[in-house]
């Protein structure tokens, strides 16, 4: 029976009890739920609200249970609804009635807001590792392919030529702004809730400070009805978890088209492929397929979250069991796509004379013609009115821009020259010398960056 039903003559129907147990999923913040403990069970003892004896028997009591749980010993009970009252039974169990003192000055409602604060700090810390790891494989990977060459696209149309490094560290962009927005929600999460009771705070002398000190948070919770209520944390992980999985599945989308055969740019090692049950030949980019996918799945618990929250009044409300499952499976998420990208990526093979074959077709150059132009005094609007004839007249013709003969080219403008020819797809990558730009100086400037970001250089 469960631990919290003392005022009622008759026990929950089982159906309820199913219904309203959470211990099938929130088991996972035992080892929270113990620190916590013990810590409160601590900060008793030093304000004279239990005995210090008392405190040593409840926090051995504590541990061993732990070590329980870690052996796979425990008994997990549905009818005691959650792994907080899972835990105060056990203890219970094993030291007698002293184990009832634990829960003296707080609730369950700040008690589960602490495991859950603890939780997310450890999940982001994490998260930002796997961000960093996979940050350091794009920078490597962008540093082995420096020299070469690819198609850049707008609309998925050749448009111009660009570095394939250059593109890479696109990517290194994104994750560092994912790390920025987890190190934001980390500053919000480290925020110590415990002392806030139910909703009202609580009427013991209990010492707030020594709390966070001991379980290692910069700040405390400045309203207590807000403590226990508040899952904005929660919610702004899975927000940036969002954000970050769209990132990594454009760069899937991407890896998923230059494995095709028809763009052959890269070769996925066979570790990150899967087979086909009828096609012998295939080799199917299935972790990036997976990847693309998860991210609606990540965008889901986001907005499950959001909808569980847009209409709860203040302060606790059962509503927020429901805070967990996705949380969890978010971290898992994202943390496993991390992981699995680092290795895909890792051991990914570039096709260097695909790529340049690829940015040698077509009119990838009509820009750098048009730029040509403009610097032979024409208005650049003409000068595309001009290059956009050419295009058409080379495409008729079934021809390349080097194919054509000078006097073709004067009779689209008398500014056309001899040097017309020195443009190419090399001198179209060089001339882009800006910062944040695609020429060899600027990738190498953001490749030193990117290292000083990850700490691995000392420039």
């Amino acid at each position: 029976m469960s631990l919290i039903r003392g005022r009622f003559s008759k026990a929950a129907d089982k159906l309820v009890t199913e219904y309203t147990a959470s211990i099938p999923f929130d088991f996972r913040l035992y080892s929270q739920d113990i620190t916590g403990s013990i810590a409160h069970a601590r900060m008793l003892a030093r304000q004279g609200i239990i005995s210090e004896k008392e405190a040593g028997v409840i926090t051995s009591g504590l541990e061993s249970i732990r070590e329980e749980i870690e052996q796979g010993k425990f008994q997990f009970k549905t009818e005691l609804e959650d792994i907080h009252m899972n835990i105060e039974a056990r203890l219970t169990e094993k030291v007698g009635e002293v184990g009832r003192k634990l829960h003296t000055a707080r609730s369950r409602n700040d008690q589960v807001a602490l495991d859950l604060r603890l939780f997310a700090k450890e999940a982001i810390s994490d998260t930002l590792l796997g961000l960093k790891n996979l940050q350091r494989v794009l920078v490597s990977l962008a540093e082995a392919n420096k020299g070469v060459v690819m198609p850049g696209y707008t609309h998925l149309q050749p448009a111009q030529p660009v570095l394939l490094a250059h593109h890479l560290l696109a990517y290194f962009e994104m994750l560092k702004r994912d790390a920025i927005r987890f190190s934001g929600c980390l500053e919000r999460a480290d925020v110590m809730p415990l002392g806030s009771g139910a909703l009202a705070g609580v009427a013991y002398n209990v010492d707030r400070e020594f709390l966070a000190r001991e379980l290692g948070f910069s700040q405390l919770s400045q309203n207590s009805i807000d403590a226990v209520s508040d899952r904005d944390f929660v919610l702004e992980y899975e927000a940036a978890a969002s954000l970050c999985m769209m990132h990594l599945s454009r760069l899937a989308e991407e890896i998923i088209l230059w494995s095709s055969e028809e763009f052959g740019f890269v070769e996925l090692d066979e570790a990150y492929t899967t087979g086909s049950s009828i096609m012998p030949q295939k080799k199917n980019p299935d972790v990036a397929e997976l990847a693309r996918g998860k991210a609606g799945r990540v965008y889901g618990r986001l907005m499950a979250l959001l909808t569980t929250m847009k209409a709860l009044p203040l302060a606790y409300n059962r509503d927020l069991q429901e805070d967990k499952e996705g949380f969890f499976d978010t971290v898992d998420t994202i943390l496993a796509t991390l992981a699995v990208f680092a290795g895909m990526l890792k051991t990914l093979k570039v096709k260097a004379e695909n790529t340049e074959l690829a940015v040698k077709r077509g009119y990838i150059l009509a820009t750098d013609l048009a730029d040509y132009l403009v610097r032979r005094g024409e208005a650049f609007r003409t000068a595309h009115d001009i290059v956009a004839r050419l295009v058409s007249y080379a495409m008729g013709k079934g021809r390349l821009f080097s194919q054509l003969s000078l006097s073709e080219y004067k009779e689209f403008s008398p500014l056309f020259e001899e040097d017309v020819y020195a443009i190419t797809v090399e001198s179209s990558v060089a001339a882009r010398d800006v910062i944040g730009g695609t020429a060899p100086k600027q990738v190498d400037r953001a490749l030193a960056i990117a290292k000083k970001i990850l700490g691995e250089s000392k420039t």
